[in-house]
């Protein structure tokens, strides 16, 4: 076969999958309209930015803010929010671009960024202090946070955060994709339950966990007007990595979590925090990788409940 023909037959053949797994967005109030609940709620914080949340529990109660990993939503934490309101007061939010948060279009994916967000939620709803605590990405905006208004806080805890040097390969398919113009521009128009599936399953100690309900799920957050160009405007290891000196300066008490299988962020990285925060306690867990709020909701919420209940009170 001559190459010419070969060539025009892939090129062929990739449009045929490019067309076939090409999605539009979905309207905004469709899917506000198929996962909200009395406890969802929006807040106008002006230029285009409607950010959502979920608050659940007394609303006197100790205050604990939720912090989501990239490409996820306030619902990773509905183990979490199951196990704590009863006694607190559980704020689970969507970061820009992700969940069920309208963002203006030209919105990028920075932690700083991000992390004034969350310092802007927490005063237009007049929190008292409160405990701020973020997987992955939300755990890298919530020690930014905790860095920028240390005072607006009662204790912070990483869970598998992000913030060190991001290791040189992943297992992730999706993540490898996403280093290359290319794949992002890919990404922003297809249908992408399988990659999600390949890179959720590829976190976790146990893929059963990953159902077609939690990929569906996650992928019809994506499909939010205007969250697919956000999703892609991320440059793996673009963003400048934390310092032990940065973080020696924190005086607050903090609760370090990490899953000892996660493939993603290495255990070395929740040492690294712990060492490098004054007092700061770490938990591992065996046999479970990056999202320990998904995987072992149960014993690491029971983890953080200790935590919270050992902080002084509230003046």
């Amino acid at each position: 076969m001559p190459l010419v023909i070969l060539l025009l037959l892939i090129a062929a053949t990739a449009l045929a999958a490019f067309l076939w797994l090409r999605v539009p967005d979905l309207p905004a109030a469709e899917l506000e309209a198929r996962f909200q609940s009395p406890q969802d709620h929006w807040l106008d914080l002006g230029d285009g930015l409607r950010v959502h949340y979920r608050d659940e529990g007394p609303a006197d109660a100790p205050v604990l803010v939720l912090l989501h990993g990239y490409g996820d939503a306030y619902s990773t934490w509905e183990g979490w929010a199951a196990a704590l309101r009863a006694s607190d007061r559980v704020i689970s939010l969507d970061l820009p671009g992700h969940g069920l948060t309208a963002a203006p279009a030209g919105t990028q994916i920075d932690r700083e960024a991000q992390a004034r967000l969350v310092l802007r939620l927490a005063e237009a709803l007049k929190l008292p202090r409160f405990v701020l605590a973020g997987n992955s990405m939300g755990g890298g905006v919530a020690w930014q946070a905790a860095l920028l208004a240390p005072q607006a806080l009662r204790g912070l805890v990483l869970v598998d955060a992000a913030g060190w040097p991001m290791p040189a390969t992943t297992p992730s398919l999706a993540f490898r994709i996403l280093a290359h113009p290319w794949g992002r521009a890919l990404l922003e128009r297809i249908d992408n339950r399988p990659l999600i599936r390949q890179a959720l399953r590829a976190q976790v100690g146990d893929p059963a966990l990953i159902t077609d309900e939690v990929v569906d799920r996650w992928a019809l957050y994506q499909r939010y007007p205007g969250h697919r160009p956000i999703l892609m405007s991320v440059a793996p290891g673009a963003q400048a990595p934390v310092t032990a000196e940065r973080l020696a300066g924190l005086q607050l008490p903090t609760l370090v979590l990490h899953g000892e299988l996660d493939p993603i962020l290495p255990l070395e990285h929740s040492r690294r925090f712990a060492a490098a925060i004054a007092g700061a306690e770490l938990i591992v867990y065996p046999g479970i990788g990056h999202l320990p709020q998904r995987e072992i909701p149960a014993r690491s919420a029971a983890d953080v409940a200790a935590f919270v209940a050992r902080l002084p009170a509230v003046p």
